[in-house]
């Protein structure tokens, strides 16, 4: 299926690397779609649940605050994730990878829904440090969208501009930067968003 960004809310590529994943299903009938589009929008606001949604998957991630506080609900803009990857974790990210979510939007017309998140390298929130937590610079995003098209659906997970963070002071962080980013360049995103793609449309009993 060739990818359709309905909201918007996908960069340009003009530095670094790109990582696309995707996963689409075909229904018998639109009400059949519907539901499964309705579920398939609560697993993707659902992000303290990605690691279930996901199946086999090795990063956790959780929703967090302003202030470095866990929040239970759903995603929102401006809310921030802190990812858990395997592996010694980053030193201004207190252990973890933090992200951002600075785009939340969501379209429909009469046969065509639509929902995404879009999420940037960030601060550790409750660090002191101004320098960004991830292994990824401030220039990358990654997108997560859900779509329905008539009686089909698909996930699209679309990483942009993507290179190892080069910019802190820690000497052991610039090395795990650019060892994991380029791991993740390479591998662990590709296979992580694939498996999150599937899961975010698996249809079960429940939504049959």
């Amino acid at each position: 299926m060739k990818q359709k960004d309905f909201t918007g809310i996908v960069p340009a590529q003009q530095t670094g690397k790109a990582i696309e994943a995707e996963s689409f299903v075909t229904l018998g009938d639109v009400n059949g779609a519907k539901n499964l589009y309705e579920e398939a929008r609560k697993r993707l606001l659902s992000i303290n649940n990605w690691h279930h949604v996901a199946g086999f998957i090795s990063a956790h991630f959780q929703l967090m605050n302003a202030m470095g506080n866990k929040l239970e609900k759903n995603a929102e803009k401006g809310d921030y994730i802190r990812i858990d990857i395997p592996g010694p974790g980053s030193k201004e990210g207190d252990g973890y990878d933090w992200v951002i979510i600075e785009e939340l939007k969501e379209v429909e017309d009469d046969d065509m829904q639509s929902i995404g998140l879009r999420v940037r390298p960030a601060i550790n929130p409750s660090g002191n440090k101004n320098e960004i937590g991830h292994f990824y610079s401030p220039e990358a995003t990654s997108s997560f969208i859900v779509t329905r098209e008539g009686t089909g659906i698909s996930a699209m997970i679309i990483d942009r501009n993507i290179k190892p963070n080069d910019d802190t002071e820690s000497l052991t962080d610039k090395i795990r930067h650019s060892a994991i980013g380029m791991s993740a360049i390479g591998l662990f995103s590709k296979a992580q968003w694939k498996n999150l793609a599937n899961g975010l449309i698996e249809q079960k009993e429940a939504i049959n």
